[in-house]
């Protein structure tokens, strides 16, 4: 099996195909601090791509209620438990990946889910991690009882497992923007990809009988225009763009700045060794570190920091990128922060948004003495 370099796992690794990155990468950073489970991301993308038979259960972004949420059911523990032992040493990873850990015959470690499976969208919503009982009434930093929000879409990965298990070559990266993209005329439904994704964000119309995933909206994308799930984002937590890789990234590139400068967002799961390309910033009150590390990697301690610096004011150029996020449609490809504004530009350098560090807070008098009226009730 060849070998190609994860740089999220630190070191070489098996994969079936030789190495052959996009020219450039769609990316994007999730902020769990923000996430309030509204579900309007899961909606929008609904309604667009899988309103047709066959295509009831399918969710091609859902967000997840951890630590008990899960959609399908169990997807993140049954993974785990068939990847085996997972340690870090340092930022290196001493485990083995889905492809390293693969049976003999197999591309990859994988499971085919149940249809029952997929009956439980809302599994584990809003529950927290332990009983709220007299003794955890009280509010405790670190918190002792937590839940947070994991929205999720296909990661797009540089190395996908679904790409790799197919027999018919049926699912491609495409080289422009490294969109992973699944060809259902070349598709016979084997399923195989549904098996091997991890994620399980691959999905078997019964109808149809062939597979469907996330598209990323790439028509969208090809005319600088954010996704779907992204753009329709109330909580204002997703931050899309393009991401390179650590030797070539760039400080004024938004994903690349979140990703490689701050080192805020980290992949989830990245022991998979799929070197995902969905981006999160880890939540700051989970009072469970190795629960956090166990999802995304050794670098959430610094993670954490680098966010808390934001929020308390002392670093306005990674406040000044969280701000632009969902702040236009259009992608941002290079940003800066002056004079307490946050600008993004696009592809051909021209202004797209400008938004303030803090927005400004303006005080009418409570009496208007030309309508002779009070702008509320006075008793």
């Amino acid at each position: 099996m060849p070998k190609v370099y994860n740089w999220q796992i630190g070191r070489e690794m098996d994969y079936p195909f030789e190495g052959r990155r996009p020219r450039r990468q769609a990316a994007a950073v999730f902020d769990t601090n923000k996430c309030i489970g509204c579900q309007t991301c899961t909606m929008a993308c609904k309604t667009t791509w899988t309103s047709g038979k066959g295509q009831e259960y399918m969710f091609w972004n859902n967000v997840e209620t951890k630590p008990w949420g899960s959609y399908p059911l169990a997807w993140d523990v049954r993974v785990l438990e068939m990847l085996g032992p997972q340690a870090w040493d340092g930022g290196v990873y001493r485990g083995r990946t889905l492809f390293e850990a693969a049976p003999g015959g197999e591309r990859a470690v994988g499971y085919l889910p149940e249809d029952l499976d997929y009956a439980y969208p809302n599994r584990g919503e809003d529950e927290t991690n332990v009983p709220v009982t007299e003794e955890r009434f009280y509010l405790r930093l670190p918190h002792d009882a937590w839940f947070f929000y994991l929205p999720r879409i296909c990661n797009h990965c540089t190395y996908p497992a679904c790409l790799a298990s197919c027999p018919r070559t049926a699912i491609y990266k495409r080289p422009e923007d490294g969109i992973v993209l699944l060809d259902q005329q070349r598709c016979r439904g084997y399923r195989d990809c549904v098996k091997n994704c991890p994620f399980k964000k691959v999905f078997y119309n019964h109808t149809t009988r062939v597979s469907e995933k996330c598209v990323l909206c790439f028509p969208a994308v090809e005319r600088g225009i954010q996704p779907r799930c992204m753009r329709n984002c109330i909580g204002k937590i997703r931050t899309f763009g393009f991401v390179s890789t650590p030797d070539r990234a760039t400080a004024d590139n938004p994903v690349d700045f979140l990703v490689h400068v701050r080192k805020v967002a980290l992949p989830l799961l990245p022991q998979l060794g799929l070197e995902a390309n969905i981006y999160y910033i880890p939540p700051v009150h989970v009072g469970n570190l190795r629960f956090l590390q166990m999802l995304f990697g050794p670098g959430v301690e610094g993670a954490i920091a680098a966010y808390r610096r934001a929020m308390e004011g002392r670093d306005e150029e990674l406040l000044g990128v969280l701000m632009l996020a969902v702040s236009t449609d259009r992608i941002v490809h290079r940003f800066r922060v002056s004079r307490g504004h946050a600008y993004g530009y696009d592809e051909r350098g021209e202004e797209v948004v400008r938004v303030p560090l803090q927005e400004p807070t303006m005080v009418r008098p409570a009496y208007d003495p030309q309508y002779r009226a009070y702008r509320y009730n006075v008793t």
